[in-house]
Formats: C-alpha cells, structure tokens, sequence
C-alpha cells in the first residue's frame, strides 16, 4: 500500500487490471448483493484524494460514486457510474441559507427542516479522517488480505457479481456466494463516535461505545421516538455538533428552552463559528425572556455571517420589541435579504406611535403621551423597558402617584447589552432616562435620598444631556431644602421650617411631601386655614395621602368645619380600621357634629363592650340611648352565632361611637318574641328607639356595611 492510499500492483498485473474495470463499468452488468457476515471489524478506510480537501462541503451532502481502481487483494471496486463521482446537494435559497436553523418569523413554531447548509465549522474531524472534496475519488474498502493473487485469480470472477467487501448506497457491506437470509443485522459505516475510525464497518449498525452518535443521518422521527429528554443527555457527550443542535431544536419546539439553550452552549463550544448555533441559541433565550443576552447572540450571528438573512431578521424583531425602530429598520434593509411585509408593517406602527409620543411629553401633553406609549406597547414594543417607564412618567404627571409607583413592578427586565445601552430614547440615552424617571419617582413618594441616587447614576451614564443635568441639579437642592426644613422642624423653628420647604417647592412645584410638611409647620403655628390650603394642594397630588388627610381632618377640627372633619375622618376610619386614635377622633367629631346641630348627645361615651341584654325593660332602655344601637340576638350553642360573635367585638372597637347589644333568644324568650326573632343569628339596628334595619344570618361584609352606613 502506497503513502497515497492506493494499492500496488505487481508488475504485469496492469493489463488484466484494466479489463477488469472495464467489465465492471458497464451498465448493463448489475450485480447480485449478497450480504457479508463478517466475524471482526474490517480496517478503516482511507480516502484517496484527487486534490486538495475542502472546507466548504455541506453537511447533507450524499454521494453516489464509483472507483475503477483495482487491487491485487481482489477487492476494491464500488458500483456506479464508469470512472465518475456525482455529489448531491440540495439546493442552497441563498448564501445565508443555514443547516438546522430555527425557520419561521414567529420565534414560538420554529421548524428543523429547513433546506440545510452547513459551514465547514459544522462538524469537527478526527485528525486524519479528512472529507475530499466534490472531485476527488470515494473511498475504498479492502477485505484485508495481504497475499498477492494470481494472474487466474484475479480474471476468476464472473461479470455479474462484485467483489469482496463492495459498499452498497445503503451502506450495506456485500458479499458474492452468499446467502442473504444468513443473518438478520445489517452492517453500516460508523459516523466515527466509536473507537474505530470515521467510515468503519460496524455491527447492527451501533456504535460500541456510544449508540446515540452511531448514525448522525438519523431522521429527526427516529430522534423524536427515542425519547426528547434521554436523547439530549446523550448527544451532549458527543463531539457532533451537528446531532447536538439537532437534539437542541426538538427541545426548543417542546417550550424547554433552558434544555435547548444547553444544548446550544455544546454546539457552540463545538463549532463557534457557525452563525446558525448563535442564532438558535437566541430563539432559546427569547423563548426564555431573556431578549439582551438574545440581541447579543444575534450581533455574534451576523458578525460571522454578514450576509446571514434569518439573524438580521431575528434581530429586528428583537429591536422592535425593545421600541428601538431605528436599530430594527438597520437590520429589516439588507441588501439582498427579502424583506418581510408583516414586520415592516409592525415597524412603521411602533415608529407612528413612538413620534406621536415623543412630540407630547415635548409639550407636556401627558394624557397624549400616556395614550401613545400604550398604543407602541400594543403595536409591537413589548417588551421596552423605555415605553414602559414612559408611562409610569406620564401617570406621575398626570397626579396617579399610586398607578406610577405600581406600574414599576411591571417594567420589564432587560439585561445589559452594548447595542441597547448606545441607543436613544426621548433624547437621552436609553439606561439613563429609566434611572431619570425612577429619581421622579422617588422624589414624589418622599425618598429623597434614593432620588439623589438615581439622578445621579442617570447623570453618569449620560452626563451630557440637558435634561438630565437640569434634573440632577433640582433633586439635590429640593433634598436638601427639605432636610434643612425637618431639621427647623424638630427644634420647633416653625416659622423657618415653612420657609425652607417653601424652597423646595419653588423647584419641585408638584411634591405633595413638601406641602405636607408645610402644613403641619402652619398647624403648629395655629394658622389652620393655611394647613388646609396646603393639604388640599397635596391630596390634588396624591389623593390617598394619609398625612395629608389627617391634618387636614385636624385642622377642620380646630376650625371647627365638623362636617369636613368627620368626612375625612370617616375615610380614613375605613383605610385604617385598627387606629383607635382615628376611631376615637371621629367619634368626638361625631359628637360635636351633632351638638351643632342641636341633637340631643347624653350618655353618649367612646368605645367599651358589647353589652348582654336579658330582660325587656333593660333592651328597651338601651336601645332608646342617643345614637346608633346594634342588637345581636343569639343562641349561645348554634354554630353560626359562635363563628361571628367575635367579629361584632371588632366592630365594637371599629365603631366606637354605636352601641352593641346582645341578647340570648332562649335566656330573653319575651325579647324575641317581641321582637319577632324567630332565626338566628339575626341583628337588628335601633336609632333613638326606632328599628331602621334588619338582617338574618348575614356574611361578614354585609354586617358591616350596615354598620358603618348607619355610623355616619
């Protein structure tokens, strides 16, 4: 055997050897297979090279050849055509046409088949197992015999059958003379996983060591029927990148993106320079939520691959769904990549919206800007962090303190990407404006000192933007003017204190905390309807202020507004249902409410118990008090009466200012039947002796919506 892979014939074999080829080129002449059942593993093969190997051979690539050399080992001949080698490809839609890439616009219904094309990274070959090219001569196969046959022996085969160890296009090794029912195992050409080489002969067509790499052409219904979850533990071991992203796209179409993302990572590590991995690697992490890491992987795809039409669109999708327009119009208009109508329709629609959004929050048209940004969302950019924050702005302008300060909860969370944080949003840059809104944020709900941190991390990433200066600057000086007033207020300056969040204000002319402080300094200086002015300024703000509340309910009261004081009172009764201070302050709200107005208000005390009633006379005296009388009539052993005894005790404390009753129907029969309690529980509601409601077996709710209607 010579260096080059050929064998070596002895001198005057060369004559007979050319007939020989010749008799076995003819078409006409179609031999008999019979199957080989070989006792051991025959020796590799080796490829003879017809010129140099290469690098751009597809990964789907089936041959169908023939070689007219003969050996004096009398094997050596592969059926086909007279002296040619034919490669079939399938045919490439492009030069950004790649093998296994996750087809489809929809990142949610990709699809494994599309027309492949792999680069010469797609697959790792073993050092000297190198695949020639389209015209170079297939391999052979000798039966691995080293004597030298006679002139008579090499003539002795008839025309009709091939010699020795002849490989079929199924991959079957055959064998003249004998039986093909011999044995029921075929012997197939190893992908070179086990511990023969590339092209070895192996048994039953597995691999010794590892049977998920013994055939990489197995179609993906046989990879599917093996098992998603076992098939994929076992290709990771395997040094095909090819069968690794195969095993990753079956996971993706099952929604288990972090199995396929792993799968990804292997075929990279594998192959990391082919662009299709990358891109399918960022179809995973979309699917996972993560769109940075996914524009990351994207960017990899196409710096590979320039010309890589499926990346390009993938990353305008991505971009789009981030609100950045341009960078997604970037990566919709390449030359020679179709566009898709859809997309670009989804594009102009984010891109009128985001315009229209843009122009209003320049004039301050927050009710447009707030319409617009949802509009964007809607259209496409679903998932900007940017439109997101925008309305969060928008709805701080517009006074909905609480639906800003919940919106932040729903911004989504991007990870870092270089791409992303170079772009621009309502001029500034886009990491910049999400930390100068939050600083808004913070200085509305009266944290200071994480607005000051905000505005200043904004005021780092984009120094140079006006906005964003000018915004860093008030928020420090409001912090401060705001510190300087608590500190004025705490050594009881209070006069000074008003100025020094008077300051505040002047810059921050929205801060409901600012005007709150103002007004608890004007309370303290007895100038009440200046308190009130101020709480009314911070509840046009932030309307469910509490502060505010309660000292605008105090300063009624010292002005003697009973009518405003109980109404806030009221209100902050429900928000706070446990406060006994806000209980017994409305109850002597109450009282006064109605000594103004002339009602009679003896006997009338603040809280205490539910008191027991067991005789008429004494029911009768209890509900004829001035106010409010809630009767409980019970049955100490029913079931019902013991699960909501215990809650008429909270309403006790609740409502202070209405008496509660109880009565044992069966300890007090005359009561109920003067009463015509014929159920239980049953509550009846008494005011100045007379009966104003009824309820039998009420829920918990309806109690005491009863209770509190008639407590005011």
């Amino acid at each position: 055997m010579s260096h080059s892979g050929k064998p070596i014939l002895e001198p005057g074999l060369d004559a007979l050897n050319d007939r020989f080829r010749d008799s076995l080129s003819c078409e006409a002449n179609k031999p008999d297979f019979r199957e080989l059942d070989l006792g051991s593993p025959v020796s590799p093969l080796r490829i003879r090279h017809a010129g140099p190997t290469s690098s751009g051979l597809t990964a789907t690539t089936t041959t169908t050849t023939t070689t007219t050399s003969s050996s004096s080992s009398s094997s050596g001949s592969v059926s086909g055509r007279n002296g040619q080698n034919q490669l079939a490809r399938r045919p490439d839609s492009g030069p950004n046409n790649h093998s296994g890439e996750l087809s489809g616009s929809s990142e949610s219904s990709p699809t494994a088949g599309d027309s492949l094309r792999s680069s010469a990274t797609a697959r790792n070959f073993k050092p000297g197992h190198n695949r020639s090219d389209s015209g170079s001569t297939p391999p052979l196969i000798y039966s691995g015999q080293s004597h030298v046959q006679t002139q008579s022996s090499v003539n002795s085969p008839p025309l009709n059958v091939l010699p020795t160890g002849n490989i079929c296009p199924s991959g079957k090794i055959l064998k003249t003379g004998m039986a093909q029912n011999r044995s029921s195992r075929t012997d197939v050409l190893g992908s070179g996983s086990g511990n023969y080489g590339h092209g070895s002969i192996m048994r039953g067509g597995m691999s010794p060591k590892d049977s998920a790499n013994a055939n990489a052409n197995a179609s993906p219904t046989t990879m599917r029927s093996s098992g998603g979850g076992e098939y994929a533990r076992k290709v990771m071991v395997g040094a095909d990148p090819e069968e690794v992203k195969r095993a990753g796209n079956e996971q993706y179409k099952r929604g288990h993106f972090v199995e396929a993302l792993r799968l990804y990572d292997r075929a990279i590590a594998l192959s990391p320079g082919n662009a299709a991995y990358r891109s399918n690697r960022a179809a995973a992490l979309t699917g996972s939520g993560r769109l940075g890491e996914a524009v990351r992987e994207c960017e990899e795809a196409v710096r590979l691959d320039p010309n890589y039409g499926r990346a390009h669109h993938r990353l305008a999708s991505l971009f789009l769904r981030l609100g950045q327009v341009e960078n997604a119009r970037r990566h919709h208009c390449i030359p020679g990549v179709q566009l898709d109508p859809a997309e670009l329709q989804k594009l102009q629609a984010v891109e009128k919206h985001l315009n229209k959004c843009t122009d209003a929050r320049r004039i301050n048209d927050w009710k447009s800007a707030l319409r617009e940004a949802n509009a964007a969302i809607a259209a496409g950019a679903d998932f900007s962090p940017q439109l997101f924050m925008c309305r969060t702005e928008a709805l701080l302008k517009l006074h909905q303190i609480d639906d800003a300060e919940s919106s932040l909860s729903n911004i989504p969370k991007l990870e870092p990407s270089t791409t992303c944080s170079q772009s621009r949003f309502f001029g500034m840059l886009s990491a910049a404006y999400l930390y100068f809104v939050q600083a808004q944020i913070e200085m509305a709900l009266g944290r200071f000192e994480n607005a000051v941190t905000a505005a200043e991390k904004a005021g780092q990433i984009d120094a140079r933007n006006v906005e964003v200066a000018v915004m860093l600057k008030n928020v420090r000086l409001v912090s401060r003017a705001r510190a300087r007033g608590n500190d004025l207020f705490k050594s009881e300056r209070f006069t000074e204190a008003c100025s020094a969040y008077g300051d505040g204000l002047r810059l921050d002319p929205s801060n409901s905390v600012l005007y709150c402080n103002r007004a608890a300094c004007w309370f303290k200086l007895g100038l009440w309807e200046r308190s009130v002015e101020d709480c009314n300024q911070a509840l046009s703000i932030q309307p469910t202020y509490t502060k505010a509340l309660l000292r605008r309910a105090a300063s009624n009261s010292k002005l003697e507004r009973w009518v405003d004081a109980v109404r806030d009172y009221e209100v902050l009764r429900m928000d706070l249902p446990d406060d006994n201070e806000v209980a017994e302050s409305l109850f002597h709200a109450q009282v006064a409410l109605k000594k103004s107005r002339g009602e009679e208000v003896y006997n009338m005390k603040f809280g205490g118990e539910v008191e027991e009633v067991s005789g008429h006379e004494q029911f009768r005296a209890a509900i004829s008090l001035p106010g409010v009388s809630v009767v409980h009539f019970n049955v100490a052993s029913d079931l019902q009466c013991k699960q909501i005894s215990p809650f008429v005790d909270t309403l006790c404390s609740r409502y202070p200012s209405i008496n509660f009753l109880k009565v044992d129907i069966e300890e007090s029969p005359t009561v109920a039947s003067a009463e015509n309690v014929r159920f239980v529980p049953t509550f009846k509601i008494y005011k100045n002796g007379v009966r104003v409601k009824e309820i039998v077996r009420p829920s918990r709710d309806v109690l005491e919506h009863s209770v509190r209607h008639y407590s005011f």
